[in-house]
């Protein structure tokens, strides 16, 4: 398995079409650690194939925990949470939450952003101190009037809700950093930063689409700096009319395109999932020297149809489907 950090410059996202054959598949058992509410919103077609998750990178856990909720009658929102906290309390996963790279200064700081099936959203930004932000993200959707919490705010306000204050930098990350302070050189390119993010989207047994987007950030990044992990309409989107989709990589470039949004738009339009990502990473291509930098979309639609493509080779992508789960490498624009 290629270091999903390490992707930023040459190997990031997947290109998926439900043609392709898959690749290092293997099954996994369901595991979780949330409780689950049912929805009660009417179903829009669900696909024939039934309940679906799929998420960026090699992720058979967190996919087996949002199966596991989407199994005992939860909804895709309950799944896409219950997923995500997978890599985020991981100290091995070294690009979310607990273990993830600091930035330049030594500080853990995360981003995260959830979307249900009528629109409501929830997100935080350079949150430090707490575990799982997909989970403080969730309760500023549900619990107060805004979409977005930023730094000492969203620190308060996890507080206020009950979330664990806790230090997140493990010793393997601290070492690395301070190796990296001997020479202390940013560039925020993808061979140096070596970041990636976990991106999910799920279908419940009522049709209903939500996601999900978790990031540490960039490795030793500058500190305040945000990406688009948390962003509604670049890092996230999702139209339970439509579709939705994620995106990874270097997160800049995902932002001056709004990328997640021009994804599920172009479904909109008529495109299949694999022809909207492929047009959206071409987007940030023909602007932008690509040879150095890697960004990758992953999208599913109502249907149950799924894509993603990225500018680089190396991406895979982890998908849960008829209780049999699935890691494929994905198609990129660079071979």
């Amino acid at each position: 398995m290629v270091n999903r950090r390490r992707f930023l410059t040459l190997s990031s996202l997947a290109g998926l079409l439900p043609s392709l054959s898959f690749s290092s598949a293997k099954s996994v058992s369901n595991t979780d650690g949330l409780n689950s509410e049912i929805v009660t919103s009417e179903s829009m077609n669900l696909p024939a194939s039934g309940p679906i998750v799929i998420s960026t990178w090699k992720q058979p856990k967190a996919n087996a925990a949002a199966q596991a909720a989407l199994d005992r009658g939860g909804s895709a929102l309950d799944a896409v949470e219950a997923g995500v906290r997978v890599p985020e309390a991981d100290p091995e996963d070294m690009s979310v939450g607990y273990g993830g790279r600091p930035d330049r200064d030594g500080h853990v700081t995360l981003d995260a952003c959830i979307m249900d099936e009528k629109g409501n959203a929830g997100s935080v930004t350079f949150l430090e101190h707490i575990m799982h932000p997909i989970s403080v993200a969730r309760a500023v959707m549900e619990k107060t009037p805004h979409v977005m919490l930023s730094g000492e705010g969203a620190l308060a306000f996890a507080l206020s809700q009950g979330f664990k204050k806790e230090n997140l930098l493990t010793k393997k990350a601290e070492k690395e950093w301070r190796e990296w302070l001997k020479t202390a050189k940013y560039k925020p390119i993808a061979n140096i930063e070596r970041h990636d993010t976990i991106g999910m989207l799920a279908i419940d047994a009522k049709g209903n689409i939500s996601g999900a987007c978790t990031t540490s950030g960039l490795a030793y990044k500058m500190r305040g700096r945000v990406g688009d992990s948390p962003i509604i309409g670049a890092g996230l989107f999702v139209d339970n009319e439509i579709g939705g989709a994620c995106a990874t990589g270097l997160g800049e470039l995902v932002m001056r395109t709004c990328g997640a949004f021009l994804v599920v738009e172009l479904m909109r339009q008529g495109r299949t999932p694999q022809e909207a990502c492929e047009e959206a990473a071409m987007r940030i291509i023909k602007k932008q020297d690509y040879k150095d930098i890697q960004v990758g979309f992953l999208a599913i639609n109502k249907k149950g149809e799924y894509g993603a493509y990225s500018i680089q080779p190396g991406f895979n992508y982890t998908l849960s489907q008829n209780k049999v789960t699935h890691v494929t490498d994905a198609k990129s624009y660079l071979k």
